[in-house]
């Protein structure tokens, strides 16, 4: 198999647009007027997510072909004293020195995405919103290792600090915090 686009494009192209169609699919818009759940109610609402998630599944598995990182002369935002990304050579060097996690990160992500797909055939909206804590934590888990890993420490500062003010049961959003996504609470 020979890839045509580089990780970076797939993912911008494929993997991330496939993502917003699970994300986007429920969650709660709040505003001085009125509060408004969105959720999967009609037989497109499911299909659309079932679309986004087997994207993802599958499109997760063609990051196993060895391909380029970045175009040719993209470097990322990996310039500078205070690169916040990693340059497609550090992120390649990366994936030499443990192929196991770069998979392992694959994997993780196939797996919230098949998640998601048993969720569509279940037409279960309450586990839509563990699953998307999950995808997010798959994608991030990735990203932390082979894209942006400067934001370990600040997350782990984040984590702390949060306890220190909330306690351990304090949520904010998905991927930022180990505290995770709690789904809003049902209104009458």
């Amino acid at each position: 198999m020979k890839p045509i686009v580089s990780v970076k494009e797939l993912m911008d192209l494929m993997i991330d647009p496939a993502s917003d169609y699970v994300f986007d699919s429920i969650g709660t818009i709040i505003t001085r007027e009125k509060t408004t759940d969105i959720q999967p109610r009609t037989d497109d609402d499911w299909r659309r997510l079932q679309i986004g998630a087997v994207t993802m599944a599958e499109g997760a598995y063609l990051l196993k072909v060895p391909r380029r990182f970045a175009p040719v002369g993209d470097e990322n935002n990996s310039s500078g004293p205070d690169a916040e990304e990693l340059s497609p050579s550090q992120i390649t060097a990366r994936l030499e020195k443990d192929p196991v996690l770069w998979n392992a990160k694959i994997e993780a992500l196939r797996n919230a995405s098949l998640e998601v797909l048993e969720i569509v055939k279940k037409k279960d909206v309450n586990a839509l919103w563990g699953a998307c804590d999950d995808l997010d934590a798959a994608c991030e888990n990735c990203h932390l290792e082979f894209w942006y890993p400067g934001e370990h420490a600040y997350l782990s500062k984040l984590d702390k600090k949060l306890e220190e003010l909330y306690g351990s049961e304090h949520r904010i959003g998905p991927g930022r915090s180990k505290f995770g996504m709690e789904p809003p609470k049902p209104t009458k």
